[in-house]
């Protein structure tokens, strides 16, 4: 990243540096970005989600609905339902970047308190686990299933840990260059995957039949609404993933810009989704009952479009997976300041890995994308619901500076709460997610002892949203939080108490100011 850090004009006006080469490796972490290196706008928090999204990773969840024993026509209308729910929960998560000039997770500092802010490190890094994973496997099964059609090369597990190793390792390499290296892979993606989508009309016009229907019998619930529910929330774990990550992103949009174009930015984003997300509906109609859907879709692909299956699976995966680490290693330099941005970065890189490695090779990939996706919406959408309500009562006000506190190896300012936690945000996140868990219904892995309340079908997503929504508020209403974390124009819709914020001192006893102490020498 430039040095410069452009030039303010006596109006207030910025100029902005340069937009950096994708070949820098981006040295911001998650402190304030500089107005002056605002250089993205909307449009790019649009491409990096769709960029992201439009890849195999996407692809095998639209499988799911099928797999579960659904008509193409019933997963279709569960996919479109779950992409439409989530992107509702998903689009005030990017309106945080720009006024905070730094992550959702350190932004979540101002709701959950600046130490409390490692619920969202902690979401951030499931995700990212669970994504990057999909993503590697993905890629790499359509390789293996490409050498094996193409080459006659046999499946094996050295075979496929050699090309999950390459995938991994070329994943960390874009993610330790950083954002701009990340949106040059994306911007590559949504061509590629665009255009093999659109080819698979020409690929697939003889096989292909819309009237596909296993029957009752095949319902992997029992019942079309519990399987309904499963497929739809499935789909739904997609727009909810990048709940932690919006901030990484939009971080780098300047401030002035509107919530409008930001909100526009994500539903746009998200609703781009459904194109790789039928994509999987329809190809997993093909080779129905197959164990392996990659490997098997190539298979039954003519020559030529196995070979592009091979292509578009590998940038997609890059894709994916750079999006989803990403995040998590720029975050966690934070929560262990020791490590800087490319430090960290590696270092989820190789356990992640490890996690590809046991999980695709000696686990079930079904029940294990199903469990990490009910993880996911469980204790995410709970957590984003907190923030999206924080947003309305603080009418968008936030202190950029007061939010890096715990950070920079300080104690006090507006955000510190009770010893850096507001428990307000903080109960009602655990309860949501604990009653959650009661009603969830993801098995092998998960299943909560309430489910039978729903007669099988998962309610964990309406009982955990209407915790979270409940509690909070209601913690608002009889505990009210001080004056001075609204700013100037007041709180909405909730009331306030009067008092001084602590002020802000270096802790000298805690790592981050040691470490800021070396970093200045």
């Amino acid at each position: 990243m430039s040095e410069n850090t452009g030039t303010v004009h006596d109006d207030g006006t910025v100029v902005l540096n340069a937009r950096p080469k994708a070949t820098e490796v981006e040295t911001h972490g998650i402190d304030t970005i500089p107005p002056a290196d605002r250089t993205s706008t909307w449009v790019d928090l649009l491409r990096i989600q769709f960029g992201g999204a439009n890849t195999f990773a996407t692809v095998l969840l639209g499988t799911f609905p099928i797999v579960l024993g659904l008509s193409f026509w019933q997963a279709v209308l569960a996919t479109v339902t779950g992409v439409l729910v989530g992107t509702v929960f998903l689009m005030p998560m990017g309106l945080f970047g720009p006024k905070t000039g730094t992550n959702n997770a350190v932004s979540s500092g101002a709701f959950f308190g600046v130490r409390g802010r490692v619920v969202g490190s902690f979401l951030s890094l499931l995700t990212a686990i669970a994504f990057y994973s999909i993503s590697v496997w993905v890629s790499g099964d359509a390789l293996v299933g490409g050498l094996n059609r193409l080459a006659g090369i046999s499946d094996s597990i050295g075979l496929r840990t050699l090309v999950y190793g390459v995938i991994g390792v070329i994943v960390i390499v874009v993610v330790v260059y950083g954002f701009q290296f990340m949106l040059l892979v994306n911007k590559t993606a949504v061509i590629a995957n665009t255009a093999l989508i659109l080819l698979a009309v020409v690929a697939f016009s003889g096989t292909f039949d819309a009237g596909y229907n296993p029957g009752p019998d095949a319902l992997a619930l029992g019942g079309f609404w519990p399987t309904f529910v499963a497929a739809a929330l499935i789909v739904m774990s997609n727009p909810i993933s990048f709940g932690a990550f919006l901030g990484d992103w939009s971080r780098y949009i300047p401030k002035s810009t509107p919530p409008r174009k930001l909100l526009l930015a994500t539903f746009l984003g998200q609703i781009l989704t459904l194109v790789p997300f039928l994509f999987g509906v329809a190809t997993a109609t093909l080779v129905a009952g197959q164990a392996d859907y990659v490997f098997a879709l190539i298979q039954a692909s003519p020559i030529w479009y196995a070979v592009l299956l091979m292509l578009v699976a590998f940038i997609g995966g890059l894709s994916t997976g750079t999006t989803s680490l990403y995040g998590t290693g720029l975050d966690f330099s934070s929560v262990f300041p020791t490590f800087s941005r490319v430090q960290a970065t590696i270092g989820i890189g190789v356990v992640a890995f490890l996690f590809i490695l046991t999980g695709r090779l000696f686990f079930d990939l079904l029940g294990a994308v199903n469990a990490f996706v009910g993880a996911i919406i469980v204790t995410t959408t709970p957590w984003m619901v907190i923030m999206a309500i924080g947003y309305v009562v603080r009418r968008g006000h936030f202190d950029a500076r007061n939010l890096q506190v715990f950070n920079k190896g300080e104690i006090g300012g507006i955000y510190w709460f009770n010893s850096g936690v507001n428990w307000r945000g903080m109960v009602a996140w655990i309860a949501a997610a604990v009653i959650g868990l009661l009603f969830a219904n993801y098995p092998p892995i998960i299943v909560g002892p309430f489910i039978g309340i729903g007669g099988g079908m998962d309610l964990s997503l309406v009982t955990a949203v209407v915790a979270g929504a409940v509690l909070y508020l209601g913690a608002l209403w009889i505990f009210p939080e001080p004056r001075y974390v609204f700013g100037a124009s007041g709180p909405r819709l909730v009331r306030a108490t009067d008092g001084a914020a602590q002020e802000v001192v270096t802790d000298h006893g805690s790592t981050a100011a040691r470490a800021a102490v070396r970093r200045a020498r």
